[in-house]
């Protein structure tokens, strides 16, 4: 089947094929037909599949007979992130060149000036995280009363971030004679109820099991014995056991993100960082630069993990394993996209074997365990005192002795250290308080550790006399004391 089969505009068919696209994937071959009818749609096929196009391509040829009306948009998609938001107006731009849409991107981190400046002209399709689209609702700046097409994209990552009460609320504020599309990549219970109270009579499409991976991404697992420290030195030996063109390597926190950043970029990796504290025109400037091939690594957050569509993406590298299974998908999801192949590694410490269990039990098969000569790996049935015995015997042993104690620090102490090691040692700087070498005196440093001589604090009993000479400030005298009076 080719995209002429599918019954989109002349206009439409122009613009994929300068795209390069003639064959539609299943998810745009099954959903477009039924788009085009006015049908609801609800939509779960894994990630790097075509979703974006699938309601895309129909919404131009369907609105594309209409004029808007200022501040009242007649299509609407919601979006969890603004990469995401981005992306999709990304595809209405591509592929509506040849119509005259209008079109509004309203995310967060941009001009409130020129989001309202495009509303009052009218637009014909509305791009809006959850946030934005009910600040400027509350300001009186748009009205959703005009909406004939509602989108919500990543509707298990909208749960996921806590915006599916943001989701209903502007939900009822909507027409409720509507079309909507309900596309996600997988499909929880929680989900699945929230779509049957927002569509009417949909159509279910599901491509393939909400719980796969893709198989064009080969899967690998690295497990690491060590802490932090051992886990980004492993990271740095797979990337360079591997033909990496360009890559994305994610962490669970924002402060794992810019330290594994500045580790890479220490050792003379191309890399850049990218997550969610960042202001938004550095978070698509960053972007456009690993699009634009300038920069090879991305490391990111889970802000990068939906809905970008970098085709040129070789590999991934898990440096934590996602902490919600799901999100294991979507992140393997970002390479291996449109029929290409790619690779998708994780890194694993002993302490994220629960969260490796629970990937296992999503995709149901085991992720095949790959080794590196200098990465010490661990087994996953292996008890610490099994491996750790030696270790606290302490100042008994050879390594006792070497270090001098008995005492080993904590693996969650040993780990900040490393971490404060890793980014890198702070200059000193004197005690502004220092004293200076009078001429012709040396000076004499005084220890680190010294402390002032304590003086003696013991208060005179009361009704008692002072001795000749002696004040009641003690040693030191307050300098307006011993300045020369007149006197009468």
């Amino acid at each position: 089947m080719t995209f002429e089969d599918l019954g989109l505009s002349p206009e439409v068919l122009k613009a994929v094929e300068e795209v390069g696209y003639t064959t539609p994937t299943p998810i745009q071959e099954k959903a477009i037909p039924v788009v085009l009818i006015g049908r609801d749609v609800l939509g779960c096929a894994q990630t790097g599949t075509g979703k974006t196009a699938s309601f895309t391509l129909p919404m131009i040829d369907i609105l594309s007979r209409g004029r808007a009306r200022a501040r009242m948009p007649r299509s609407l998609i919601i979006a969890p992130t603004r990469e995401l938001a981005a992306q999709v107006s990304e595809n209405f731009e591509l592929y509506g060149k040849y119509g005259k849409l209008s079109m509004a991107l309203l995310i967060g981190g941009s001009s409130f000036v020129e989001q309202e400046q495009k509303l009052d002209r009218g637009v014909d399709v509305l791009i809006a995280t959850p946030g934005r689209l009910i600040d400027l609702f509350e300001r009186g700046k748009i009205l959703l009363a005009d909406v004939k097409i509602l989108v919500i994209d990543e509707a298990d990552r909208m749960l996921d971030m806590g915006f599916m009460p943001d989701v209903e609320r502007i939900v009822g504020l909507l027409p409720k004679i509507r079309q909507t599309l309900f596309f996600s990549a997988t499909m929880p219970p929680e989900i699945r109820r929230l779509a049957d109270s927002f569509l009417m009579n949909p159509k279910e499409i599901s491509v393939d099991p909400p719980t796969s991976a893709a198989e064009t991404v080969t899967q690998g697992l690295l497990k690491v014995d060590g802490a932090a420290k051992e886990k980004r030195a492993a990271l740095r030996a797979l990337i360079r056991s591997e033909d990496v063109k360009s890559a994305l390597v994610f962490c669970n926190r924002k402060r794992d993100v810019d330290i594994v950043f500045r580790s890479m970029q220490r050792h003379g990796f191309s890399v850049a960082a990218l997550h969610g504290d960042m202001a938004q025109p550095v978070r698509m400037d960053t972007l456009q630069s690993f699009k634009d091939g300038s920069v090879q690594f991305l490391v990111c957050s889970d802000v990068a993990a939906r809905g970008l569509d970098i085709p040129a993406v070789s590999h991934v590298f898990n440096f934590d394993v996602p902490s919600n299974s799901e999100d294991y998908i979507h992140r393997i999801g970002r390479t291996g996209r449109a029929g290409r192949s790619g690779k998708a590694f994780t890194l694993a410490l002993r302490d994220e074997s629960k969260y490796l269990s629970a990937v296992v039990r999503l995709i149901g098969k085991e992720i095949p365990q790959v080794t590196l000569d200098e990465v010490g790996g661990w087994q996953a049935g292996a008890s610490e005192a099994s491996r750790g015995g030696r270790r606290r015997r302490g100042g008994r042993g050879e390594e006792g002795e070497r270090r001098g104690s008995s005492r080993r620090p904590s693996r969650r102490s040993r780990s900040a250290a490393e971490d404060r090691e890793d980014q890198g040692a702070r200059d000193v700087v004197p005690f502004e308080g220092t004293p200076r070498a009078s001429d012709g005196e040396e000076a004499t440093p005084k220890a680190a550790n010294s402390q002032p001589p304590r003086q003696d604090r013991s208060r005179k009993p009361k009704g008692g006399s002072l001795a000749p000479g002696e004040t009641a400030f003690g040693d030191h005298i307050p300098a307006f004391l011993l300045r020369p009076a007149k006197v009468a």
